[in-house]
């Protein structure tokens, strides 16, 4: 049976990152307005505040309720906000995609570092089976070919897992991983992409020009193309099914956020936000707030169902699109509420809900926008195809 009550222990590792994220709100104008400046890997408060790591670092490694934990983690995390950490993790997306498909000697020697995946390209968006770029065997060594764009920790990564195709002829089934380290001829940064929200978030855009790896850079090894399936391409196509929950989750972390400042300036304007009357007995901005965390109520239980299923080793697929799927739009209907309750206050610069707002429209779009997640939703539960429905 799923339980998703939180143990003492539990609740007091998300207290102290809830008090954290408040610091960390301090800075969130600041880089806002200042996007081309990096927030520190470590904020000067950091020593002062050691409580969520400490708590976080001894939770057990047999703790069977790490993976709900995790969730509920990122949420209280961007409560505070979006790019603006206490003390930043290491790692990034192509280290999910190094642990679901790396051999042990890839993992070994790339584990440590930061990675960054690069899927998408100017011509190739929420359909990752277009991609373009190229990768060619010429001896011992891969020659990789092409662009990428919004590239998620392209700036800070050590390297990057970089989606290309070994023979277009061959579609999904050609589409291979490769590990390429910062600094590799060939392989440059060329710009960190402005954006609409996250704007101080590190993302970049890649150009590899006769960019020369290893043949051992290969991820998983597997240079093979089958006929019938798409091999290593299904195989790291799963690490979004540990990913899209947390993506979720980071959207549900900055709602709350909005919600809680809603429910603050209702109260402020001598409006109390009561749970015994019904809702046509409340007025007009309460009816809607309560729809709205509602709304954050149901697609929470998606995210936390999504990652008990990861944890307890059962597939998960459907249940990550779902999350992602109800969560993307959830946020921003959420976000969008909550503006129109607070009026003038929602769009003001001298609040952050007109930010969150814009924040917020990132996690329905990467790693597979809404449309994307409804298709898989749809294929899987009508066991369709991918030709058959597209």
């Amino acid at each position: 049976m799923i339980d998703f009550e939180l143990t003492p222990n539990d609740q007091k590792i998300l207290d102290a990152v809830r008090e954290e994220a408040l610091v960390c709100r301090k800075y969130a104008r600041h880089y806002d307005e200042h996007e081309e400046e990096f927030p520190p890997e470590r904020l000067p408060e950091a020593d002062s505040y050691p409580g969520a790591a400490k708590a976080w670092a001894g939770r057990g490694d047999d703790d069977t309720s790490f993976p709900i934990l995790s969730m509920l983690y990122t949420a209280a995390q961007t409560w505070g906000d979006y790019s603006v950490r206490m003390r930043r993790d290491t790692g990034g997306l192509g280290n999910a995609a190094l642990r679901a498909a790396g051999t042990p000697e890839q993992q070994e020697k790339w584990g440590n570092r930061t990675l960054a995946m690069a899927i998408t390209e100017p011509g190739c968006g929420s359909d990752p089976s277009r991609v373009a770029m190229t990768a060619v065997l010429d001896g011992d060594e891969w020659v990789l070919n092409g662009e990428k764009i919004f590239v998620t920790t392209g700036c800070r990564a050590d390297g990057v897992v970089v989606w290309a195709t070994i023979d277009k002829s061959a579609g999904r089934a050609g589409i291979k991983s490769f590990l390429v380290e910062k600094g590799t001829p060939g392989f440059t940064v060329s710009h960190k992409e402005k954006k609409l929200g996250i704007r101080a978030d590190d993302t970049a855009a890649y150009v590899f020009k006769d960019c020369r790896i290893p043949r051992g850079n290969l991820l998983g090894m597997d240079e093979t193309i089958p006929k019938q399936s798409s091999g290593g391409f299904r195989k790291v196509m799963k690490t979004f099914n540990m990913t899209r929950p947390g993506v979720a989750a980071i959207g549900l972390g900055i709602a709350q956020a909005a919600l809680d400042f809603t429910r603050d300036k209702l109260r402020d304007a001598g409006i109390e936000v009561e749970y015994g009357p019904g809702l046509h007995r409340q007025p007009a901005a309460v009816q809607t707030f309560q729809e709205l965390e509602a709304l954050y109520e149901a697609s929470l239980l998606t995210v936390l169902r999504a990652a008990w299923l990861s944890g307890e080793g059962q597939p998960n697929n459907l249940e990550a699109s779902i999350c992602k799927a109800k969560a993307g739009e959830a946020v921003r209907l959420i976000t969008q509420g909550c503006i129109e309750i607070c009026g003038p206050l929602g769009v003001s610069r001298d609040e952050l809900l007109e930010k969150w707002f814009r924040d917020v429209r990132i996690t329905d779009i990467y790693e597979g926008t809404g449309q994307i997640q409804r298709l898989i939703i749809a294929r899987t539960i009508l066991d369709y195809t991918r030709e058959q429905l597209r």
